[in-house]
């Protein structure tokens, strides 16, 4: 009896993580119901009505696929810290009063919120690619934006 319940507590110990593995972890679109906040050009902070307010109110959400220089005291250089406030005002200027997608939601390394995003139809990535102001990212180690 106790090495054929071994035996069951193994198999579900084996399956179990498999299972995890196997699952698709995306959690699918949303639309947000008010931009809070733009931080720099791939982050910025939303409320989504409908959901608790732990995880609906002032979410930081990071664009998927690009990542843009850093503002304030986490840029390098002040050359940064210009193309930082730049691509800030560049989705700032685009997601004001839009309508705003957040697609193929998913956490990411930090467990943030991490999403393809439309505005009023547009591929902000692709619009922030275009324009110059980020660089196309995949989550790994990333490059510098200052010249030293």
């Amino acid at each position: 009896m106790f090495l054929s319940l071994k035996k069951s507590l193994i198999a579900v110990l084996l399956l179990v993580p498999l299972s995890l593995f196997g699952s698709d972890s995306n959690y699918g679109d949303l639309t947000v119901t008010r931009l809070v906040r733009v931080y720099d050009g791939d982050t910025f902070y939303v409320d989504i009505d409908g959901l608790h307010p732990i995880i609906g109110q002032k979410t930081p959400i990071r664009l998927r696929g690009v990542d843009t220089p850093e503002v304030g005291r986490r840029s390098k250089c002040d050359e940064e810290k210009i193309l930082g406030n730049q691509a800030r005002v560049f989705v700032e200027d685009r997601l004001t009063g839009a309508k705003i997608i957040l697609l193929n939601i998913d956490r990411g390394k930090y467990f943030r919120i991490i999403a393809d995003v439309t505005y009023d139809g547009v591929d902000l990535a692709t619009e922030l690619l275009k324009a110059g102001h980020g660089r196309k990212y995949d989550g790994g180690k990333r490059s510098g934006w200052c010249d030293s």
